[in-house]
């Protein structure tokens, strides 16, 4: 069975959200292995330097890596990334699991994005969108893509 991580910057903060990732999770759960891992954002002042970012960014980066399961694919969400139609996500997820890989670790970062070193980890850089979302709502459209990805391979009628 496919093993789904979803590594968070942050925890939801809303209900309905928190209520719509539950209902992701809870399809998910006959489907995958997933997990989903909140990891707290670095404290900032309202106004931070160039540098206060960048020394975030590598602690948060730093604690990522740290949770990213051996032998996993990474796949950071940041806004450079290749974007890819539900399909193209669903075939690449699964052309991963016929190679023997099969753990894949989606990343979400901070309000400031992600570490270099989450990057460079990464199997795919992955964007859904030119436009930007709130991260705690990407957080439930991703989940609903990673639904969506399985549905496809499984043949579902779910994607239309």
């Amino acid at each position: 069975m496919l093993e789904v991580t979803v590594i968070c910057i942050g925890k939801l903060k809303e209900k309905y959200l928190r209520d719509a990732s539950a209902e992701y999770q809870k399809r998910l759960s006959s489907l995958c292995r997933l997990s989903v891992v909140e990891l707290p954002a670095e404290k900032l002042n309202d106004n931070p330097s160039k540098k206060e970012i960048e020394a975030a960014l590598l602690t948060e980066g730093r604690r990522i890596l740290e949770k990213i399961p051996e032998r996993a694919a990474v796949f950071s969400m940041c806004i450079e990334g290749k974007e890819l139609s539900s399909e193209e996500l669903s075939k690449k997820m699964f052309s991963l699991a016929s190679q023997g890989i099969g753990k894949i670790v989606f990343v979400i970062g901070g309000s400031f994005g992600l570490s270099p070193l989450v990057k460079e980890k990464s199997a795919l850089r992955l964007s859904v969108s030119r436009m930007t979302f709130p991260h705690q709502l990407f957080r439930v459209m991703l989940l609903e893509q990673i639904y969506r990805a399985i549905q496809i391979e499984n043949g579902s009628k779910y994607h239309k």
